[in-house]
C-alpha cells in the first residue's frame, strides 16, 4: 500500500476524534518508528509504498488509537528533555511540565554547585526515571538516586537508565511507610530532593482525558479527595531529617492546591519558599530551600 494512501485512512478514521494535525503527528511518529521513515522523506516521495506486513502494523496501531489508546504506549517509546524512554502502562508518559520542573532543577544546580563538588539527588516516585535520568545526563557531578513503590515502574525506569547510559541507583520503596527506606538512607543526606507525586483527586477526574484515565497508572495519578496533600507531607517530613543544609527540595504539584502546598514548607521553616509558574501560566512548580 502507498504511504499516503494509508495517511488518508488515518485521517477518514481519526480526525473526529483527535483533529487532523495531531493525527499527522501520529501518522509521522508510526512512519518514522516503523519504517525508519522521516517526514520529509514521505513528501519528497509521495509514492512510497510498503510491505503488506508493514500495512497490518499500521492498521493495529490504527485500531488502538480509535481506542484512544495513547501512542507512546502503542509504540513503546517517547522523548523527554532530548532522551529517548521507553513507556508502558506501569509508568506515566512523561510530560511538558515536568521538563520544565527538570529545566529549572539543572539551571540553579549549575549556578549554585561547582563542578568539582560531588551532589546527592534524590528522585521521589521516579516512575520511567525520566526526572532522575535527565538530571543525571545533564549534571555530570550528581550521584542520583531514584525511588518508587513499583516494582513494575522499577523494571521500566533501570531499562531507561540502561537506554540513555545514565548511572541510577533505585530503591523499590514507599515513600510513606518508613520501615521499607529507613535504613537504606540511614547514612545519606541529600544536596537535591526531587518528587512529581500523585497529586490529582478524585473529584478532578471528570476533568481527565479518557486516553490518560483509561491507560495511565493511577497508583501515580490521583490521591483521596480528603487527603491530597499526603505524600507532599510525607515528602516534606523526608526532607526536613535528609536534605543538608540549604538543600533544596521541589515538587511538581496540583495548580489548584498551590498555596495549600506552599504552606506545608512555609510551616516546616523551609527558606526562599517559590511557587513557579509553567508555559501554560498555571502554578505547577514549588521550589523551598532547607535552613
Amino acid at each position: 500500500m502507498v504511504l499516503k494512501e494509508l495517511q488518508h485512512i488515518f485521517h477518514i478514521e481519526l480526525d473526529a476524534v483527535y483533529g487532523k494535525h495531531e493525527v499527522d503527528s501520529f501518522f509521522y511518529l508510526c512512519t518514522e518508528h516503523y519504517l525508519n521513515v522521516p517526514r520529509v522523506q514521505l513528501t519528497l516521495e509521495p509514492k512510497l509504498a510498503i510491505t503488506k506486513s508493514e500495512t497490518d502494523t499500521f492498521f493495529k496501531t490504527l485500531e488502538y488509537l480509535k481506542q484512544q489508546k495513547p501512542i507512546q504506549y502503542i509504540l513503546g517509546d517517547t522523548e523527554f528533555y532530548g532522551l529517548p524512554f521507553k513507556v508502558n502502562e506501569n509508568v506515566l508518559i512523561p510530560r511538558q511540565e515536568t521538563e520544565e520542573l527538570v529545566a529549572l532543577i539543572i539551571a540553579n544546580s549549575k549556578k549554585e554547585n561547582p563542578l568539582s563538588h560531588q551532589i546527592n539527588v534524590l528522585d521521589i516516585g521516579t516512575g520511567s526515571g525520566c526526572i532522575a535520568i535527565s538530571l543525571a545526563k545533564n549534571l555530570p557531578n550528581a550521584k542520583v538516586y531514584a525511588l518508587d513503590v513499583s516494582k513494575d515502574a522499577i523494571k521500566v525506569a533501570k531499562k531507561n537508565a540502561e537506554l540513555n547510559n545514565a548511572n541510577i541507583t533505585f530503591i523499590e520503596a514507599d515513600i510513606l511507610n518508613a520501615p521499607t527506606w529507613n535504613l537504606f538512607f540511614e547514612n545519606l543526606k541529600f544536596d537535591i530532593l526531587v518528587s512529581n507525586p500523585p497529586y490529582v483527586r478524585n473529584l478532578e477526574k471528570v476533568e481527565i482525558q479518557s486516553n490518560v484515565l483509561d491507560n495511565e497508572p493511577h497508583l501515580a495519578l490521583f490521591v483521596e479527595d480528603d487527603n491530597p496533600l499526603l505524600f507532599y507531607k510525607a515528602i516534606t517530613n523526608f526532607a526536613i531529617d535528609k536534605l543538608k543544609p540549604n538543600g533544596q527540595l521541589y515538587f511538581e504539584i496540583n495548580q489548584y492546591l498551590g498555596e495549600e502546598t506552599k504552606a506545608l514548607l512555609t510551616d516546616a521553616n523551609f527558606k526562599d519558599v517559590m511557587l513557579l509558574k509553567d508555559l501554560n501560566e498555571n502554578f505547577r512548580m514549588l521550589k523551598g530551600v532547607k535552613v
